[in-house]
Parts: C-alpha cells; structure tokens; sequence
C-alpha cells in the first residue's frame, strides 16, 4: 500500500481496531495512531514515497524458568502488549537499509553474509546472522528498506534484542515468502545470529516468546523441534497485573556473569558423564556433592541444582494456571525468585558488589507488596529488571512507591499479547 494511502487510513481510524487488539488498551489508540503515522513519515524521509509493509513484534516475560532455556529446559513465557514496529519495502537492490531509535545498519549486502569477526557485537552482525539463517532454510531473500521504532527499550528486560531479530525475520518473510515463515524457524533464526554473529551465548527462550506470541510453555529437550503449548489463562481473571520494574542498571561489562552460568552448569555435567543439566537429576548431584565441590566448585553445583528444580517449577506453574489455582501459581513464582538469589545467584555481579540495583528492587518490593503480590529477578539478571505479579487493586500503590526508589515510568504495568511478529499491511 502507498505510504501516503496508509497514512491517511490510520488517521481516519481504520486501524483502530487492529490497535485494540495488539495493545488492550483504549487509551493507547491515539499515541499509536500518531506512533505508527509518526514511522511512515520517517520511512518517507529517509527512503521515499513508496508502497510499504506495517509489521509489529511483541517484547517478551519470562513468567518462569529462570536460565533454564540454554539447558534445554522448560520455560513459561509471554509476549506483552508493548513492541517494535516496522514500516519496510523491497527496494529491487542487494541491499538491505535499516534505520531505527537506536540502531543504524545500511548497506548490509545479501551476496555477502559469511560471519565476520571485526563485526560482532554490532547491528550488523544480527541483521547477517538472521538473513544468514534463513538463506540456509532455502527462503527467498532480497534487498529492503525499513525504518523501525520500538517500545521494546534496549536493557528493559523484555528482550529488545529478540525482539529486533524477530522483526528481521519477519520483514523477510512478510515481503519476499508470502508470509509463510514458520515463527519458529524465525525465532531460531534469531537465536542464530545472536549466538553465532553477535557473540553472545543465549538460549532461544526470548526469540521464541517474540516470535510465537501468547503466554507459551515451551519444553526445550529437543532443542531442534521444541514442543510448544499455549497456556489458555488470564491474569487479569484472577485480579492480577504483571508489572516489569526497571532498576536502571546497566548491562554493560556482564557478558562474563552471563557466560558463566552455562560454562559452570557444563563443568558439573561433564563431571558427570552428562551434556546439559536436563540430563541429570538432583539425586545424582547430591551423590556426588563432594566430587563437585571439589572440581567444579561450589557454585556451579548450586547453579545446576537451581536448574533441574526450575524445570519442576515450570511444571508445577502451567498446572496451576490451568487448573485456575493462581495462589499455587504465586507460591511458584515466589520459589522461582529465591532459587534464582540463592542458588543461581543472578541478581548482582559479584565484579560489582556495590551495585545491587535488582537486590534493592526485590527488597522493596517485598515490603510494600507483604500479601498483595510476589517478586522475582526477572530474565538474565545481573542488572535490568525485576518481575511482579500485583494485586489489580495495589497496583497503583505499588506503581507509585517502587517508581520512588528508581524513578517515574520505571514499571510497566502489562497485558499478555495474544500475537507474535505480525504483518499488519
């Protein structure tokens, strides 16, 4: 559709109900009406009038199933109601164009993908490694331009990375494969050029919530075809708000915490004739306490024991949230959070024990919650953001005193969003 054409539709309101449904929420409809005319104007700006694509991909929760994904664990997650949005045309070149907030990637050749090293860690390298992938898969590529904006903000927790290299995916599939990219071979795709590109070690939990949609429960043993359920529940039945609390800390400088977690878990697992924890049980951990200890060190045991207990909790979660029993799904999600402070120890970098920012966030959490919620680090951790399940009620209360200690606009108050990556027009 012209750019022009779809300006003039979305202020006439015909997208409206397209908004309703991606983002819940009445009040939102005139900020995204000028967020999405806002882009198209940009898109015009910074590559012309054109006929154009709309695309939307969702940030993501981790509900539970804490660092259990790269273990080939189980996890419970959601896409939420705020998200990346994408206008894109094919510009009949061998070049793909992106502009965005925070990132700027033009000139990205799909004759030339191979992973170069003096690119990792840039934009770049994520673009390749996705259109990488899915040249592999036998899916047609070709040279876009697009300009996206995101909602998603880098270091919130909610997977901004993810949820770029979804958008990736997407654009490719929407433009030049009628849309018929399986979500997860997207998701791979991501986890791909973020593992492999980027160089950053991850598992494929967030590119999956990003990509799949809803709030999912995914089993990870068979890490090529991963069983995927969507978990038909509602928090707000149960009086509930999921809130996302960003304690302003930086990621910066945490690659080593983060990388550490999965080579520690593979010394104990090597130690045991096992590849990933999800082979191994705590009875054989407490078996052999005294060898791990000693080999492989205190903490890497601790590390693997929260693992196997997590994939229990999984568990234990969706069948409470089916079963309607929310208290037993709070008590899990409480369990979740002091597994991961005590046993997987991801809520301070111990290269920076001065900042405690998430400790600060679940501290005070705690006591304004007392009975109206539960806490818990919330995703990679280390710095970032904290999770709470509120009370609807104390919502405004706990909104209001926790934005005290880490400013206003720090906690998002969110809805689970039914969809995943989505092609609008």
């Amino acid at each position: 559709m012209k750019s022009s054409i779809l300006k003039q539709r979305i202020k006439e309101g015909r997208f409206d109900e397209i908004f309703m449904d991606l983002y819940q929420d009445v009040s939102q409809l005139e900020y995204q009406r000028n967020r999405y005319i806002e882009a198209i104007e940009t898109f015009e700006q910074l590559y012309g009038e054109n006929d154009v694509s709309l695309f939307s991909v969702p940030g993501r929760s981790e509900v539970s199933g804490n660092h259990t994904d790269h273990q080939n664990g189980k996890v419970l997650a959601c896409a939420v109601n705020i998200d990346i949005i994408a206008v894109a045309a094919e510009n009949k070149s061998n070049f793909v164009n992106i502009t965005s907030d925070n990132r700027k990637c033009n000139g990205v050749s799909i004759t030339d993908l191979e992973m170069k090293e003096e690119e990792k860690r840039s934009t770049r390298s994520l673009v390749k490694g996705v259109l990488k992938r899915l040249d592999d898969e036998l899916y047609r590529i070709e040279g876009f331009s697009a300009y996206m904006t995101s909602d998603v903000a880098t270091g919130s927790g909610l997977s901004s990375s993810a949820a770029f290299e979804t958008m990736v995916g997407n654009i490719v599939s929407g433009l030049f494969n009628k849309g018929e990219v399986d979500p997860v071979i997207i998701a791979k795709a991501g986890q791909y050029a973020e593992n492999v590109y980027f160089g950053k070690p991850s598992g494929l939990m967030d590119q999956m919530a990003c990509s799949v949609g809803n709030l999912i429960y995914i089993d990870f043993e068979n890490n090529n075809q991963p069983k995927v359920k969507k978990v038909q529940a509602d928090f707000s039945k149960f009086g509930y708000s999921l809130c996302i609390v960003d304690s302003k800390g930086s990621h910066a400088g945490l690659t080593d915490d983060y990388a550490a977690i999965p080579y520690e878990m593979k010394s104990v697992c090597e130690l045991l004739g096992k590849t990933l924890v999800r082979e191994v049980t705590a009875q054989e951990v407490l078996e052999n306490i005294d060898e791990i200890r000693e080999k492989c060190g205190d903490r890497a045991l601790l590390r693997t024991l929260h693992v196997i207990y997590e994939n229990e909790r999984v568990e234990k979660a969706v069948n409470a949230l089916e079963s309607d029993d929310f208290k037993a799904f709070l008590d899990v999600i409480r369990e979740s959070g002091n597994s991961s402070f005590k046993y997987l120890q991801n809520v301070y970098s111990n290269h920076d024990i001065k900042d405690q920012a998430l400790s600060i966030g679940l501290m005070y959490s705690e006591n304004i919650l007392k009975d109206n919620g539960v806490c818990r680090v919330h995703g990679g951790g280390f710095a970032g953001t904290i999770q709470a399940f509120v009370k609807d009620g104390f919502v405004k209360t706990y909104k209001k005193e926790i934005e005290k200690v880490f400013g206003e606009g720090c906690c998002h108050v969110l809805k689970v969003r039914k969809y995943g990556g989505r092609q609008l027009v």
